[in-house]
C-alpha cells in the first residue's frame, strides 16, 4: 500500500459564483457554487454587516461585542439583480454584489461616490494545526486616504502604512513601536475624499489590520480563526462613524459618580494604614484637591483577593470610613488569579463549583502570578461571572470600599514565553464552548462585567466604579479604563496623549495614563507637563512603581506643588463642564476627546495632527511635550479661539507659536461658548454648590452650549431627574442675547449664574432679563464683566455701546 504522507498546501481559497440568492426580512444570504455563504443584514440605513460561512451553514451567532441595546431599523430597502451584481440600496447606501465572486462595492445612495471596495475580498486558509480557517479580506485603499481607531496603539494617530496586531498582552514599560498592547478593539475608520466610513470585524481570536503597509492600495484585516464577521458604518461624518459604532457595541450603562471625574492618587503600593493616612492627610494640608486614593495588591493577605492584611490594614471598615470622612474614596484592586490555596476560601469555593478554567485534557489551567500559583475563574461561563460578583459583598457594601480595580486581566502570567494562558485552556464562552484561542482577548472584558455586577449590586443606590486594565470592544458598557504600565520619559508624555485620543475614537472615552509614568521615576517637569495633559483625561490618576521613589504632587519641588495644584484646581472648576460632555457620551455616543480630524475632517491639515484635541465641544488644548519648553507650535482648527489665559482671540486655520511657560500649557476656548464651572473643592461634595460660573465667551454670530446637572450619584437621573440646560448664544455689534431652554426634572443646589463676559466689545449700559429691564450691578475686574442672575431665567439681553 501506497501512503502520500504530504499535506496538501491549498492556499489562499476564494469564493466562487453567485448560484443562489434570499431574503429573510433585514438578512440577504448569497450562496456561492463552492459552498460559501454571505449573510447581508441591513443594521441601519448607514450599517451593514458582513458575515461569511465556507461550510455552506452558519455557527451560533453569538458576540460579546454588541449590546443588546443598539438601534436597529431602517427606512428604505430595495434590491435588484443586474447582469454583473446584486444591487441593495438603503437610504445612506448603494451595495453591489459581484455575481463572479461576491466582491463587494459601497457608494453613497445620494451621490453616487465610492466609499469602500473590495480588492481580493473574503478569502481563506484553511487551518491544518487547529481546524476551521484563517479567514482574510483586502479592500482596496484610496489615493489620500486615511486610517484611524484600534484602540490603545501607541504610534501616530494615523494609522496610514502601518500594520497591527490584536492580542490583549502584558506590556510592562512598552514604547513608541510595542505591538500588541493590553487591549484588542478591531474597529478603525477610514476617511478619503471628505467621507468617512468605518469596520469593525467582530473576531475575538488574534486578528491583524494591514493599513497599506505591504501593498500601498490595499488596506487587509485578518484572523487565526472563527468567522469574517465585519461591520460597515457610513458616516460620512467621522464623529457619526464613531457614535454609530459606539451605539452598536454600547454607550456606558450609566453615568460615573462625579467623584470618579475628580483627581486620583495610587500607588504600588500604599501601606500600611499609616501611610495612606499621611498621604491622604498631606493632600487636604498642602489644600491640593483629590477624591480617591487606591490601594494596590500589597492591601491583601499574601495577595490574596478579596482578604486584607490585618497586620497592615487591622480595622479596613474604620479606615475607609475616617478615610470617606475627609472626602476620599477607597479604591482597591482585585486580580484574576486565585492562590492555590485550601484553606483560602474563594479558592476552595470556585474548586468545589469546578469554576476555573481548564486545559484540554482536563487538568485545570495552573500560572504564576503576584500570589504565586494560581488558577483561573473562567469569566465566560455567566454562572461563574454571577459567582464573582457576590464576592464583592464585603469589600463594597461592608467594608465602604468605593471602586474596584481590575488588573492583570489579559490574562497576564509570569515566566512563560507567552505571558499568557497556552492556546488549549478551554471556556465557557456563554455556552458555545472553546479554546483560549477564541476567548483570549474578552477574558478581561468578562472579568470586567462580573465586577461591575457585583459593585453595581453592592453599591446601589450609588453609582459603581470599576477600572479595567484589558478591554475588548464593548467593554466600555462596564468600566473605565487606563493605559497600563507606561514609562516616566518624556516619548511616554507623547504616547499618553495619542492612546486616550484614539481611545476616544475608538469607542472607549473614560480612559487616562498613569501620570507620570509607572516605571522610572520622572523630574518635576515631566511630572507638572503630564499632569496638564491629565486634567483634559476623562481619567484622571497619578500612579506609579514603588520601586522608583514617591511620585505625589508634592514629591518634587514648591514650584511644582504649586502648578500642579493650580491644574488640578481647574480640573474642579470644568467639572460641571466635563459632567456634561460624559452626558453627551452616555446619550449619544459622542467622544469626550476629538482629535482634529474628528473635529474637521474637511482640513486635510488636520489627518495627520496628533498633539492637539478637543476637550468636550467647546474647548481646545495641546500638552507641552518637549523639556525646557517656553511654548510650542501647535495648529489651530478653524473657527476662532479664545486664549485661555489671556482671553486674546486666534483665528484658526493655521499654525502658530504658543506661550506657554512651565506655569502654563495652551488652551483656548471657543468663541460663543458658554463654560460652566464650579468653586473650587477639595473633594466632589465638600461644598454646597450655591453658584455656578458662566464663562461666556462673545461671538458676533451663534454657538450653542449645554449644562447638565443631577444628584452627581445614584439613579434618579435615569427617571427624569436631571436638569439639562440649553444656551443659545446670540451676538451683534452692540449687543449679546443668550436664550435658557431647560428639560428634566431636578432641582439645581445652585440658584444662581455668576455671568462672565469674555471678549464684549461693548461697554453694557442695559440688561434685559426676561423682557424687562433690571438694575445690574456689574464688576469689571481685568476686562471681565460679570452679572448674577437668578438660574432660572429665559432670556438675558445684553446692550452696549461702543466705548
Amino acid at each position: 500500500m501506497i501512503v502520500n504522507t504530504e499535506l496538501e498546501n491549498k492556499g489562499n481559497l476564494f469564493p466562487s459564483n453567485i448560484i443562489d440568492f434570499k431574503k429573510d426580512v433585514d438578512k440577504l444570504y448569497f450562496t456561492a457554487a463552492n459552498d460559501v455563504i454571505l449573510e447581508l443584514t441591513v443594521v441601519r440605513d448607514s450599517l451593514l454587516r458582513f458575515r461569511y460561512t465556507t461550510v455552506g451553514n452558519f455557527d451560533n451567532d453569538f458576540s460579546y461585542a454588541i449590546t443588546k441595546y443598539a438601534s436597529i431599523g431602517y427606512n428604505k430597502l430595495e434590491i435588484e439583480e443586474k447582469k454583473e451584481y446584486f444591487e441593495i440600496t438603503t437610504s445612506k447606501l448603494r451595495c453591489e454584489i459581484s455575481k463572479d465572486d461576491m466582491r463587494v462595492s459601497i457608494y453613497d445612495a445620494k451621490d453616487g461616490t465610492l466609499i469602500n471596495q473590495d480588492e481580493s475580498g473574503f478569502h481563506w486558509e484553511e487551518s491544518y494545526e487547529y481546524g476551521g480557517n484563517i479567514v482574510k479580506m483586502s479592500k482596496a485603499s484610496n489615493d489620500g486616504e486615511s486610517y484611524y481607531g484600534l484602540g490603545d496603539k501607541p504610534n501616530h494617530l494615523n494609522l496610514k502604512g502601518k500594520r497591527y496586531s490584536n492580542w490583549a498582552t502584558d506590556s510592562y514599560a512598552y514604547g513608541k513601536d510595542t505591538d500588541p498592547l493590553y487591549k484588542a478593539i478591531p474597529f478603525y475608520t477610514g476617511l478619503h475624499h471628505g467621507k468617512a466610513y468605518g469596520i469593525f470585524f467582530d473576531n475575538t481570536f488574534k486578528s491583524s489590520f494591514d493599513f497599506a503597509q505591504e501593498r500601498r492600495n490595499v488596506t487587509s484585516f485578518w484572523a487565526q480563526g472563527g468567522e469574517m464577521n465585519y461591520y460597515f458604518f457610513y458616516g460620512p461624518k467621522m464623529n457619526d462613524v464613531v457614535e454609530s459604532y459606539t451605539d452598536l457595541t454600547g454607550k456606558p450603562h450609566h453615568l460615573p459618580p462625579l467623584w470618579a471625574l475628580g483627581f486620583h492618587q495610587c500607588k504600588w503600593s500604599y501601606y500600611p494604614e499609616s501611610k495612606v493616612k499621611e498621604i491622604t492627610s498631606t493632600f487636604r494640608k498642602l489644600k491640593i484637591p483629590c477624591d480617591a486614593i487606591y490601594l494596590d495588591i500589597d492591601y491583601m493577605e499574601g495577595f490574596r483577593c478579596f482578604t486584607w492584611n490585618k497586620e497592615y490594614f487591622p480595622d479596613p471598615k474604620r479606615m475607609v470610613k475616617e478615610l470617606l470622612d475627609d472626602g476620599f474614596k477607597t479604591v482597591a484592586i482585585i486580580d484574576p488569579g486565585i492562590k492555590i490555596d485550601k484553606e483560602y476560601s474563594v479558592f476552595k469555593e470556585a474548586l468545589e463549583k469546578d469554576y476555573f478554567c481548564k486545559r484540554a485534557d482536563g487538568d485545570y489551567m495552573k500560572g504564576k502570578v503576584w500570589p504565586g500559583e494560581c488558577y483561573f475563574p473562567d469569566f465566560t461561563n455567566p454562572e461563574v461571572r454571577d459567582w464573582w460578583s457576590g464576592l464583592f459583598k464585603e469589600l463594597i457594601e461592608d467594608i465602604g470600599v468605593k471602586g474596584v480595580w481590575n488588573d492583570m486581566n489579559e490574562p497576564a502570567v509570569m515566566e512563560v514565553p507567552n505571558k499568557t494562558f497556552p492556546d488549549d485552556v478551554r471556556h465557557d464562552y456563554d455556552g458555545n464552548p472553546c479554546s483560549h484561542r477564541k476567548a483570549h482577548n474578552i477574558y478581561g472584558m468578562q472579568m470586567a462585567r462580573a465586577t461591575y455586577q457585583g459593585l453595581k449590586k453592592y453599591s446601589y443606590p450609588k453609582r459603581p466604579f470599576v477600572i479595567t486594565r484589558s478591554a475588548y470592544s464593548g467593554t466600555q458598557r462596564y468600566t473605565s479604563t487606563w493605559t497600563g504600565d507606561n514609562v516616566a520619559t518624556w516619548e511616554h508624555l507623547w504616547i499618553a496623549n495619542i492612546q486616550a485620543q484614539r481611545m476616544a475614537m475608538s469607542g472607549f472615552s473614560f480612559a487616562g495614563s498613569d501620570i507620570g509614568g509607572f516605571a522610572e521615576q520622572p523630574q518635576g517637569e515631566l511630572f507638572t507637563r503630564w499632569i496638564q495633559l491629565g486634567i483634559f483625561h476623562p481619567f484622571f490618576r497619578v500612579h506609579s512603581s514603588g520601586d522608583h521613589g514617591d511620585q505625589e504632587p508634592w514629591a518634587f519641588d514648591e514650584d511644582v506643588t504649586d502648578i500642579v495644584r493650580k491644574f488640578i484646581e481647574i480640573r474642579y472648576q470644568i467639572l460641571p463642564y466635563l459632567y456634561t460632555a460624559f452626558w453627551n457620551y452616555v446619550d449619544h455616543g459622542t467622544p469626550l476627546l476629538k482629535s482634529l480630524v474628528l473635529y474637521d475632517q474637511e482640513d486635510v491639515q488636520t489627518h495627520y495632527r496628533t498633539d492637539e484635541f478637543i476637550f468636550g465641544e467647546q474647548i481646545l488644548a495641546c500638552p507641552v511635550l518637549e523639556p525646557n519648553a517656553k511654548g510650542r507650535r501647535m495648529y489651530i482648527p478653524k473657527g476662532n479661539w479664545y486664549n485661555f489665559w489671556t482671553n486674546e482671540i486666534v483665528k484658526g486655520g493655521k499654525e502658530m507659536w504658543v506661550d506657554a511657560d512651565i506655569d502654563s500649557m495652551p488652551i483656548f476656548v471657543k468663541e460663543g461658548a458658554i463654560i460652566p464651572k464650579y468653586p473650587i473643592q477639595q473633594y466632589v461634595g465638600e461644598k454646597d454648590i450655591t453658584e455656578i460660573t458662566l464663562d461666556v465667551y462673545y461671538k458676533e454670530g451663534k454657538e450653542e452650549s449645554e449644562l447638565y446637572s443631577d444628584a452627581n450619584d445614584g439613579f434618579d437621573y435615569t427617571k427624569g431627574r436631571y436638569s439639562l440646560r440649553n444656551f443659545s448664544l446670540r451676538g451683534k455689534a452692540n449687543e449679546l442675547i443668550i436664550n435658557q431652554y431647560k428639560e428634566g426634572k431636578y432641582i439645581t443646589t445652585y440658584e444662581t449664574f455668576n455671568i462672565q463676559f469674555h471678549g464684549l466689545p461693548f461697554d453694557i449700559v442695559e440688561v434685559q432679563l426676561d423682557n424687562e429691564k433690571i438694575e445690574h450691578k456689574s464688576l469689571k475686574v481685568n476686562d471681565i464683566t460679570s452679572i448674577v442672575v437668578h438660574k432660572n431665567f429665559s432670556e438675558l439681553h445684553i446692550i452696549g455701546e461702543k466705548s
